[in-house]
């Protein structure tokens, strides 16, 4: 059966390429030449020097509160915008938030627990709001701390 002539629908299909109508091939876009830029240091900075900042690079202070081997706790997991706080208690003088995370599981935290991405560590406790401490990059190697909120969660009355 290998050897036999049955190819016609393969020659039907050649002569009905050949018979297409060609086109022209769009010619190669022409390059710009470069443009070429002469630096004057006159009152510029060097661009082969870092530029300086103001944050505290990741082995200062905030290095420290950066701590790798500290075991993350449940809600460091979600980010903060995920996160809603839906009650506040009060247990022999210590304040304790309820906190709702996305899976609508409820944790009970305090001052000094760790909630979101960004190394979020809870700083004050109130009846609307729970206040935190977070440790951000700054895009320049270092770190910067950036105060956030979660709010209480605002309930509407049902009819």
């Amino acid at each position: 059966s290998g050897c036999g002539d049955e190819s016609d629908d393969l020659r039907q299909y050649i002569e009905e390429v050949k018979a297409r109508k060609s086109t022209d091939i769009e010619p190669i876009p022409q390059i710009k030449p470069h443009e070429s830029f002469l630096y004057v240091d006159a009152g510029r900075r060097n661009p082969f020097v870092k530029a300086p900042t103001n944050t505290k690079p990741i082995g200062g202070a905030i290095g420290a509160l950066l701590d790798p081997r500290r075991n993350r706790e449940p809600l460091e997991e979600f980010p903060l915008d995920s996160l809603r706080l839906v009650g506040t208690l009060t247990l022999s003088g210590q304040p304790f938030a309820l906190i709702k995370d996305p899976t609508a599981v409820v944790h009970r935290v305090t001052i000094g627990n760790y909630m979101g991405q960004n190394y979020g560590k809870i700083i004050t406790i109130s009846d609307s709001e729970v206040s935190l401490r977070e440790i951000v990059p700054d895009g320049f190697g270092g770190y910067i701390e950036r105060q956030a909120l979660i709010a209480a969660a605002v309930q509407s009355e049902q009819p």
